[in-house]
Formats: C-alpha cells, structure tokens, sequence
C-alpha cells in the first residue's frame, strides 16, 4: 500500500516507544475501597435476612419490596467491588484488554435479575390491593427505620470517595437513596398504625417496584449499549473527530472508533491522514492526555498515513 502504517498508542498517563510502536503505560488502578465494600455488603446482606423474616411474621409487603430492592443493592455493591478488582488485573497472553468488560456484562445480569425480582413484587403487590391483609405498623417502622440506619452508614463508607470514581459514586448515590425509600416506609407503616388502611402497604410496595423498574430500565439500557461496544454517552463522537482533525499536520481521519472497555474507561482506534508523515512521538503522546482530559477517553491508538489509499478497506467509503 503506497501509504506509511505508523501505529501509535498511548494512555494518558504516560508512554514509551519501542522500534515503530509507541507503547502504553497502564495506571488505571482506582482507590481502594474494599473495606468499605466489604462492610457495606455485610451489612446489607445482613439486613435483607432480617428485612426478609420480619417482612413475613409482620405480613408487610413494603418490607418485602423493599428487602428485594436492598437485596439488589448488595448485588449493586458485589458489581462495584468486582469492577475495582478488575481494573487492578493486568492483561495477559489470552486478554489483552485484561478482564474490563466482565465488569459490563455483570452491570447486564443485575439489570436482568432486578427486572425479575420487579415482576415478583408486582404480582404480589396486585395481590394484596385485591385481598388486602393485616399488617403490624409497628414492625414495618422498627424494621425500615433499621433500614435508613444501615444505608446510611454504607453511603457513609463511600462518602470520600464519590467525586474520585464512578463505581464508589455510583455506590455512595444508591445508599443514600435508598435510605429515603427506607423512610417512605416507615411513614407507610405510620399511616397504617394510625388509620389501619392496609392497603397502603401494598401501595408502597408497588411504588418501591417502580422506583426500583426505573433505576433498573436505565441499567438495562446503558449496559446493553456498552456490552455492543456503544459509543459511551459521555463522548460526542463528532467532537473527537473535530478534535482530530483541528491537530497540526492532520489533514483528513477515518476508521475512528469509540468504544467502553470497561464501565469506567473508554478506548479510541483511527487513522489520520497527515502528508506531511511521522510527526514524533510528543504529538501522539499530547493528543492522548488531551482526549483524556476533554473527552475521558484513556486508551487511543492512532495510525499514520501520509494519504488515503484506494487500497485501504477502512477508507471512509466503507468505515466512518
């Protein structure tokens, strides 16, 4: 092919090269907070058995909801905690990439496992509107205000670390929520005590179930679009290339590809026309930090061709 094939790849920490290749350094390692999620989970895990039990001896289903809806948070914390083990693995012989993506088809089974546990609570919750039961306002405000307890303290352990990565703010958002539906609980329980509609329980139920179908639906989508390798929707694909192409020397791109590596790291591929050839390896290295800091995107590889050839099967008349 009569165009050159300089392919260079860089992190946005730092590089190195190597003959014609310009070699990534990989410091993706987030905080360590296995402790936290250590203690969250047991806590939770902990929480949904007594939330569970006591769910049926007060014959509440807004306990119960609500023990299905904690149940997913530790399944929301397990996810998290496995993202950040995950992250720290290093590439091998048969995972180049390392293990990033198990961390997206996981966040996909909980949204499927979420989706089935919904349809349990709707079914029952109908149920009870239908033929409504007793129910002991005062355990359901024993036990939910045991709930805003434990969700607070585990949104808590993840307080410090919110604004720093994506998995403990995501974690820290979801406990500390959940101890509001906790509260709405509790006030449930109050009516109930108070006015003995039973029927109110239920109610909660239902409205815990479409709190959680809502949270659940979005998680469903955005783990479906990153597991088909989706541009992440953080990125404005047209931005990047209008980034690319306003570099010195590049004249034109083509093949650019965008996609998650991970639920937390996103890697980029394209080529760049530039006639005037290799431009050293401080442009590759300035063009990767930048892409970082403007778009998130911590792994790009970049080829170099001096034009585009009628030979090349990645020309724009058949790749973006």
């Amino acid at each position: 092919m009569p165009h050159s094939h300089d392919h260079h790849e860089h992190d946005a920490h730092e590089g190195h090269t190597h003959g014609g290749y310009a070699h990534a350094g990989h410091s993706h390692t987030p905080a360590n907070f296995g402790r936290a999620f250590a203690i969250g989970i047991a806590l939770n895990l902990g929480f949904v058995v007594v939330e569970v039990s006591y769910g049926l001896v007060a014959n509440s289903m807004a306990l119960l909801a609500d023990a299905g809806h904690n149940l997913g948070d530790v399944l929301g914390l397990v996810l998290a905690w496995v993202a950040t083990v995950l992250a720290r693995r290093r590439p091998s012989a048969t995972h180049t990439y390392g293990m990033r993506r198990g961390t997206i088809l996981s966040a996909l089974a909980n949204a499927v496992l979420l989706l089935v546990a919904i349809g349990g609570i709707a079914v029952e919750g109908v149920r009870r509107l239908i033929h409504p039961a007793e129910v002991e306002g005062v355990t359901v405000i024993v036990v939910a205000t045991a709930g805003i307890v434990v969700n607070g303290v585990t949104a808590w352990l993840f307080a410090s670390g919110r604004k720093g990565d994506i998995n403990v703010r995501g974690a820290f958002l979801h406990m500390a929520y959940d101890a509001l539906i906790s509260l709405g609980v509790v006030l449930a329980g109050g009516v109930i005590l108070l006015t003995g509609w039973t029927r109110l329980d239920p109610l909660v139920s239902l409205a815990v179930g479409g709190f959680i179908l809502a949270g659940t639906w979005s998680l469903l989508r955005d783990s479906m679009a990153l597991a088909m390798d989706a541009v992440p929707a953080s990125v404005k694909l047209e931005e990047v290339r209008a980034f690319l192409k306003q570099q010195k020397g590049v004249t034109d791109l083509h093949d650019l590809h965008v996609w998650p590596m991970s639920t937390t790291e996103t890697a980029l591929t394209c080529h760049l026309v530039m006639p005037g050839g290799h431009p050293g390896d401080s442009f590759f290295l300035e063009t990767a930090l930048e892409l970082k800091e403007h778009f998130g995107i911590s792994h790009a590889t970049m080829q170099v061709e001096t034009e585009i050839s009628s030979a090349c099967e990645l020309k724009p008349d058949h790749l973006v």
